[in-house]
């Protein structure tokens, strides 16, 4: 019995070293392959970019796969890397999760860096206007906010917050609405004047109509809900604009019509300075939402923001169908009638 002992604390001290190697590889492969380079690898977990060579090699030959094809110009995963990673991952999020949860309880008030990610249109006339009130709430976290057409995903752009709008399909996030996404066909008073204003979706083909351009390179399509179903059609256009902003300015600018989102539009059209059309087919199944990653305890800091930008939102008054669902969509001389006594009844 006595000749096992050495046996049994020879293989203790094999596995106690096996995994201490395999760890500290394990913890520098994902930092190189979330960095793209050991360089930056080091820098993130503070050691020297040596150490984090070595710790690599010896993870690959614990594997006896080759886990990154390297030249002097760029490092890049093998398809053997991707797997790993790809398995690795996740509970590597959760150790992280798990030591900064424990952090925010411990260390009081919310405090961190908060990556948000929104469409420019949402990002600047919604989201930015409400930073400094968070800021001056919780001095103790930091903000990137981050705006492109493109859908981010929160675990590889490490996203803490995304703001998404139209509908939902993605069942790996947690979607909460934030309010409806209400779409409407505008035209400029100066437009609607020349040139009347749409009373069928089919109407549009003859009318000056302006398109977007997606990130993907596809035109955004108009969408509408005829007879209880969705429509959706691509109007022909002699303007197309990858940039909301530039829709909008081309639509108060008289150059055509546009379909565009309430919150965009909102306050033109109370003030007069937009009309609405064929807002009996608008759809009525698009959203604004706050994504997040599906976590059983949230940060401090994305609890404390998620729960500021619900409040403020909601107070904003985007609904614009609630103001302006007394206005039909009429040609020219009565709708500017009408239009003009319902913004007085408005200002007073």
């Amino acid at each position: 019995m006595s000749a096992t002992l050495p046996d049994t604390h020879e293989r203790q001290v094999r596995l106690e070293s096996s995994f201490s190697a395999s760890y500290a590889g394990v913890m520098a492969f994902i930092a190189v392959a979330t960095e793209g380079s050991f360089a930056r690898a080091a820098d993130r977990l503070g050691v020297g970019r040596s150490a984090v060579s070595r710790s690599v090699q010896k993870l690959e030959g614990q594997l006896g796969a080759r886990l990154f094809s390297r030249t002097t110009r760029s490092t890049s995963l093998t398809s053997e890397g991707e797997l790993f990673f790809e398995n690795c991952r996740p509970g590597v999020e959760r150790i992280e999760q798990a030591l900064e949860d424990m952090r925010d309880l411990r260390e009081g008030p919310p405090r961190g860096q908060l990556r948000i990610a929104a469409t420019h249109g949402f990002g600047r006339k919604v989201l930015a206007p409400l930073m400094r009130e968070f800021r001056l709430r919780y001095p103790g976290i930091a903000i990137e906010l981050i705006l492109d057409e493109r859908e981010a995903d929160l675990a590889t752009d490490r996203v803490d917050v995304a703001f998404r709008d139209g509908r939902l399909d993605d069942s790996q996030v947690i979607a909460k609405q934030l309010v409806p996404m209400q779409m409407f066909v505008c035209a400029s008073p100066e437009y609607a004047r020349r040139h009347g204003l749409p009373t069928s979706v089919a109407d549009l083909d003859a009318h000056a109509c302006i398109n977007r351009r997606l990130p993907n390179g596809r035109l955004r399509s108009w969408d509408f809900k005829l007879e209880g179903r969705a429509h959706s059609l691509l109007p022909t256009s002699d303007l197309v604009f990858n940039d909301d902003d530039l829709i909008l300015q081309a639509v108060l600018d008289g150059q055509g019509l546009a379909q565009m989102p309430g919150f965009q539009v909102c306050d033109a059209l109370r003030q007069g300075a937009l009309r609405f059309a064929l807002n009996q087919y608008a759809p009525d199944d698009r959203g604004h939402y706050l994504c997040y990653l599906s976590r059983r305890q949230l940060p401090k800091r994305i609890r404390a923001f998620i729960d500021f930008v619900t409040g403020q939102v909601r107070a904003l008054n985007l609904d614009c169908v609630e103001h302006l669902s007394r206005l039909p969509a009429q040609p020219a001389a009565r709708a500017e009638a009408m239009w003009a006594r319902a913004v007085e009844d408005e200002a007073a």
